[in-house]
């Protein structure tokens, strides 16, 4: 993630301008446009919907859900517009969460339209093959190997090998003595999906992999660097149950952890990938599934707009506005290229500046080209957010650690933080969409 981090900063000055003076969305006719008769619309733009706070509280259906779902799906049940739900939990795999949510709304979703936080891992080929250690809750072994990791250890595998490693609670401390029993491999990543139950014990066990370099049967060394590859899903710090206040998230164990780190070794852990809103790569990877789905519907207009609706300041909107910077910085290199080829009368790049996003962001091979231009940001009230409080303006007029939600690698900003809109529900914020889309579904 330290190695994207240039990257993000970059697009910050970008964003203040951009995001600054966006007071609402250009409309466009995209629905009634080129050939497609007036009796088939033909959508060039895709739903991006969190799940908690804007579809559900806990496990109780927010009531302008259905309201809203029933706008999008036809009366043969097929979606009238591409749609993905992007959500920041790690627990289950794809399908599980298809089936939860094709129960609470009440029409047919598949996996292909749910992203989990750990979903872009399939990219990461590079660990696929190598002993990794997991930590969350849920069937995280499933999990992991569902992703494409072949050689996966959990915490509890961990802790029964190594049974006096975990002696924070002294009810679960060995009996009677014992030895390491040293029948699992050493491990050579790190990966963490979602809080964990026992934050003792996954602390605990986690910090001492890297500070062994993955050989649990030594002893720390808090001069060795650098640490295990560490890839990390869900940085929220809260999110929104049934409570009347938001519960802690992912985003808080990491806080634990890494404060834990530092104050042991006097060094930052670092991250090789941070997933989950509101990193880029989550974004890019939901765009990928939107123009799956407009393939798969023989949709030939290109989805050159995403809306992305969430409850949350830190991560739903923070993140759309940021993919929103990446797309049109793209699009002006792209455009600036193409000038460039014009000037040289040749046609070609090979005379250019190397594109260094394309550097930073090795894992983009993995995917197409995105064709969206623009991801525009909805806040519905019914979350996180409370539209009781307010944003400062500036950022060194506030307590950064009270204001900002976001993890430690994203800065505060608060252009990233604003939204295109704000409504009550999900189900103003799909009316809204059509309205500025003129898209009216037959």
């Amino acid at each position: 993630m330290r190695g994207l981090l240039p990257f993000y900063r970059a697009l910050n000055a970008l964003c203040n301008r951009q995001v600054r003076r966006r007071t609402g969305f250009a409309g466009s006719e995209c629905g009634f446009s080129g050939t497609v008769s007036v009796s088939k619309p033909q959508p060039c733009f895709g739903l991006l919907f969190d799940i908690d706070g804007v579809l559900v509280r806990g496990k109780i259906p927010i009531p302008a859900a259905k309201k809203a779902f029933q706008k999008l799906v036809n009366s043969q049940g097929q979606f009238v517009v591409p749609v993905v739900f992007v959500t920041n939990a790690g627990n289950c795999m794809r399908q599980i969460k298809a089936d939860q949510l094709s129960h609470i709304l009440g029409v047919p979703i598949t996996m292909d339209q749910v992203m989990m936080s750990h979903s872009p891992l399939r990219m990461f080929k590079k660990y696929h093959d190598k002993c990794v250690l997991v930590s969350g809750q849920g069937p995280v072994l499933d999990i992991a190997k569902n992703l494409g990791f072949q050689n996966v250890v959990s915490i509890d595998m961990l802790r029964e090998s190594f049974p006096l490693l975990d002696m924070v609670d002294h009810n679960r401390r060995p009996k009677l003595p014992s030895s390491p029993i040293a029948n699992l491999p050493t491990v050579e990543a790190v990966i963490l999906f979602g809080e964990p139950i026992r934050w003792e014990t996954n602390l605990q066990l986690i910090i001492d992999i890297l500070l062994t370099n993955g050989n649990l049967s030594g002893a720390h060394q808090t001069q060795k660097l650098p640490h295990l590859p560490l890839l990390a899903c869900n940085m929220d710090l809260m999110w929104m149950a049934e409570a009347q206040s938001p519960r802690f998230g992912h985003g808080t164990f990491l806080v634990c952890l890494e404060n834990i780190y530092k104050k042991i070794t006097g060094k930052e852990v670092k991250y090789k990938a941070l997933m989950g809103k509101p990193s880029e790569l989550t974004y890019h990877f939901a765009e990928y599934l939107i123009r799956g789905q407009a393939v798969e519907r023989n949709w030939t207009q290109p989805i050159t707009s995403l809306y992305a609706i969430g409850d949350n300041l830190m991560t739903d909107i923070y993140g759309a506005n940021l993919y929103s910077c990446y797309l049109e910085e793209r699009n002006r290199r792209k455009n600036s290229k193409a000038v460039a080829k014009m000037a040289t009368g040749t046609g070609s790049s090979a005379a250019l500046p190397q594109d260094n996003d394309h550097v930073e962001n090795a894992w983009e091979s993995e995917l197409s080209p995105p064709s969206a231009t623009s991801c525009k940001s909805i806040l519905v009230c019914t979350g996180v957010y409370n539209p009781h409080t307010e944003v400062p303006t500036y950022a060194n007029k506030c307590i950064k650690e009270t204001v900002f939600h976001g993890h430690r690698d994203f800065r505060f900003d608060p252009a990233l933080v604003e939204p295109g809109h704000i409504v009550q529900d999900v189900a103003d914020a799909v009316e809204l969409i059509f309205e500025q889309e003129k898209f009216v579904p037959q």
